[in-house]
């Protein structure tokens, strides 16, 4: 372990806090908010009024992908949501005006609706989880890992400000923001979107980020103009799930889910949140989603949340007895409106039919609707016109504006952590040559990650990002006031002999499930970083790597490499704020010295997972709370890059990249199908498969062990296979899982001869055909009886807009 850089902080000894606060009882200081009598007795007033219809309407949250504003007015839902792929008219680039548009037209059919008493105002939700980002041209902060970095509270509730600000300008008004979960298990493909592995820094964060986006409980700027619900997410136990899968069980006593994945929440609700999200997760084996325990018993009475408790993206369907069209279960344990983004027709139906039998009691309902109808009237949505009609609304101009990316920039300068510096490589000296290089060195998509524009964050170029910088730009922009250069290579192969490399890589944009990995063991997933550090070093040139990522990752054959490590996790739109702290200015000083300290702990060994401050045997290669600055000596001795024998548990969301398959993966063909290595970006990254012709023949990806991706199927991700075709099949081809596939003749036929193409086969065709997606021994099966010869350079599991008919092929 290093001590040099780390800050000291007083980590809390677990036991020891639970019995201070009385065994396992959850405690929260009472809402500055409170109970406002006049508001309860309009509430009485408004359900006395309401039909059973209408109440159960409002527990129910349709997505805009499958809802108009007709069915809205039809069933008078109390909210509608925007999940991470959906946008106006189904486009993901769809431009600011657009949203507002849309907002307005959802608003006036709740308006216009036939209501039985009142007329009750509707509510609109959106991920906007590092600002507003699925907005094209909105400022993009960084990531929540970046921001646990930069140990800034008051950063933070700035940051809530401007997120809150954009998003009235586009007419929306709920925020599933902040994530509040402990991140344990660096594997989890939602690390990002944690603060820290450390509960004292999720609390020192969650009162901050509550009061940016909803304002001052307490105070006239609450909910006011300008301001948004917010939502503490998820509630509880998402960031501990074991093998840090996502959607997994958290195991563990009642203590330590209080009092590490917990932490949050008490100081969430002090702050006035309004809004909690259930957990996808377990607890010990039961769902959260119908765990009364949690929900009601912890949640609502101990900690005395008087808000709505929000679901998932159909979680309430995998609750026990349930499915997405029919749990009562949720509802009684405490769920106040389920996430009903495609299911919510039949789920409406059969929710009234059990509110009407009294399987859902009318007591249970009317609390329900009564804590939906509170936070509405506390936001004051009662009062407000249409959205276009709201201060601020309409304001496009501000999306991205100056002063709301300074506040980003600013983000950026302190979440940067030097972990290595050489012989002072850094600052880079003014006037100095730079070759900058590398997958993202000019890739902003890759810079911001999941959760951007799109749900994944992927198949985004530059050019979708309005009002953003990429890291390479921010560069060459402060090397030229400096009096130097920047030169952007993308082989870092240059003319001239640079000064200084920076080389830009890492992990590439992804969400949930996605990002989901068996190992943190960076390189067998990319080795042209590495390839490009080791020659440039080679030549004699120094190297400062900036590393992206969603997580710490062993990458220690990378830090050697290099003279200079940075991590830099996922920055969003201002690759500005990189420059800030690299480059000197054309005085030679540092324009901005670095400030942040890791929020998470760097593995020394491939093995180390988990890896948590506090933990028996503690023994990172970089402790939390490290983080050089230039005042301190950086250098580094060189890292072992020992591997210990690989583990063939399973695989991330990529099964076939860069030439690598997971841990005891193989590649497998009948007797009639050769198999050869060729050259596609890199050497031997991609595999040519030549069918000879004949009964039976298949080429398959041959899992270590069967694979679970119910999941994956479950939300409508896809089969994604990049491929060329060098000759064109002469019989039936089919592409599946196991024993189940669906017909690929005509994309093949009709793929253009020698041109690189991407088939995209969703799950949920192969599910309906009858694949056992729970268990998938080879999630990659191509078979015909013909002849064919096909490249294929990549094969993952992704999220892919498709026509809801394709399985028709």
């Amino acid at each position: 372990m290093l001590a040099a850089g780390a800050a000291s902080y007083n980590i809390p000894v677990w036991a020891g806090q639970a019995a201070a606060t009385g065994g396992t009882m959850w405690q929260a200081p009472p809402s500055p908010v409170g109970l406002d009598a006049a508001s309860e007795a309009r509430i009485d007033a408004i359900l006395a009024q309401m039909s059973v219809e209408e109440k159960v309407a409002q527990t129910i949250q349709p997505d805009i992908s499958s809802i108009t504003p007709a069915d809205l007015a039809k069933y008078k839902f109390g909210s509608i949501l925007a999940g991470g792929n959906s946008a106006p008219g189904k486009n993901e680039k769809a431009p600011a005006p657009e949203w507002l548009k849309l907002a307005d037209a959802f608003w006036r059919a709740a308006d216009t609706a036939d209501w039985k008493g009142p007329k009750i105002p509707l509510m609109w939700g959106i991920d906007a989880v590092h600002g507003h980002a699925n907005i094209v041209g909105a400022t993009i902060f960084p990531q929540n890992i970046g921001l646990g970095a930069t140990r800034n509270p008051d950063l933070i509730r700035r940051i809530g400000e401007v997120t809150a600000r954009e998003m009235v300008i586009t007419g929306l008004d709920w925020d599933f923001s902040p994530t509040l979960a402990v991140a344990r298990d660096d594997r989890w493909g939602r690390s990002y979107e944690s603060f820290s592995e450390n509960p004292e820094i999720v609390k020192a964060y969650a009162g901050a980020i509550v009061e940016g986006l909803q304002g001052k409980a307490g105070t006239d700027a609450f909910l006011g103009d300008g301001k948004v619900i917010a939502t503490a997410k998820h509630f509880v136990g998402d960031g501990g799930t074991a093998g840090g899968k996502d959607q997994g069980d958290t195991p563990g006593d009642a203590a330590t889910l209080r009092d590490i994945h917990g932490a949050g929440y008490p100081v969430a609700i002090a702050a006035g949140v309004q809004s909690i999200m259930a957990s996808f997760s377990s607890v010990g084996g039961k769902k959260v989603h119908g765990d009364r325990d949690l929900l009601t018993v912890a949640l609502k009475d101990q900690m005395r949340f008087d808000g709505l408790v929000v679901g998932d993206w159909n979680a309430h369907g995998q609750v026990e007895g349930c499915t997405n069209v029919n749990c009562p279960a949720s509802i009684n344990a405490g769920l106040d409106m389920y996430m009903a983004p495609d299911s919510w027709k039949d789920l409406y139906d059969n929710t009234l039919k059990q509110a009407r039998s009294g399987e859902i009691p009318a007591t249970r309902l009317d609390d329900a609707v009564r804590r939906i109808l509170r936070v509405k009237m506390r936001a004051g949505l009662f009062a407000k016109g249409a959205p276009s009609t709201r201060p601020l609304a309409g304001q496009f101009q501000l999306l991205g504006s100056p002063e709301h990316r300074a506040v980003a920039r600013q983000a950026v300068r302190e979440s940067l952590v030097l972990l290595k510096n050489n012989a002072n490589v850094l600052p880079i000296k003014p006037g100095a040559n730079l070759l900058v290089t590398g997958a993202g060195a000019d890739n902003i998509s890759m810079q911001s990650g999941g959760w951007t524009i799109t749900w994944q964050g992927s198949d985004l170029k530059n050019a979708d990002f309005k009002n953003a910088q990429s890291i390479f730009a921010g560069l060459k922009e402060a090397a030229a006031k400096a009096g130097g250069s920047a030169h952007l290579s993308a082989d870092g192969r240059y003319a001239a002999k640079p000064d200084v490399a920076v080389v830009v890589f890492g992990e590439g944009p992804y969400a949930e499930m996605v990002g989901d990995r068996s190992t943190l063991e960076f390189s067998p997933r990319d080795k042209a970083a590495l390839e490009t550090l080791k020659r440039l070093r080679a030549a004699g040139i120094p190297t400062v790597s900036v590393f992206l990522s969603g997580r710490p990752m062993w990458v220690n054959p990378e830090i050697n490499a290099s003279d200079a490590f940075v991590a830099a996790f996922l920055p969003g739109s201002e690759g500005g704020g990189v420059a800030d702290v690299l480059l000197a200015g054309a005085d030679g000083k540092p324009q901005s010295d670095f400030r942040g300290k890791l929020s998470f702990s760097w593995p020394k060994r491939v093995d180390q997972t988990p890896l948590n401050v506090g933990d028996p045997g503690y023994d990172p290669l970089f402790a939390f709370g490290y983080g050089l600055t230039y005042a301190e000596r950086g250098d580094l001795p060189q890292l072992s890059e020992q591997r210990p024998a690989a583990s063939a548990s399973g695989a991330d969301g990529d099964y076939f990249a860069r030439g690598t398959l997971p841990p005891g993966w193989t590649f497998a063909a009948s007797d009639s199908v050769a198999i050869s290595a060729i050259d596609r970006r890199a050497q031997e990254d991609s595999r040519r498969i030549d069918f000879a012709g004949g009964a039976a023949q298949s080429v398959r990806l041959q899992a270590a062990q069967p694979i679970d991706i119910s999941r994956e199927a479950n939300a409508e991700l896809s089969v994604q296979v990049e491929y060329r075709v060098d000759r064109a099949p002469d019989a039936p081809v089919t592409l599946g899982v196991d024993g189940v596939s669906v017909p690929v003749t005509d994309a093949l036929r009709k793929a253009p001869p020698g041109e690189w193409q991407l088939l995209t086969v969703p799950l949920r065709c192969l599910k309906t055909a009858g694949a056992n997606m729970g268990k998938v021994g080879a999630p990659f099966v191509l078979s015909t009886n013909g002849k064919l010869t096909v490249v294929v350079s990549d094969v993952r599991v992704a999220s892919a807009a498709v026509p809801q008919d394709v399985c028709a092929f």
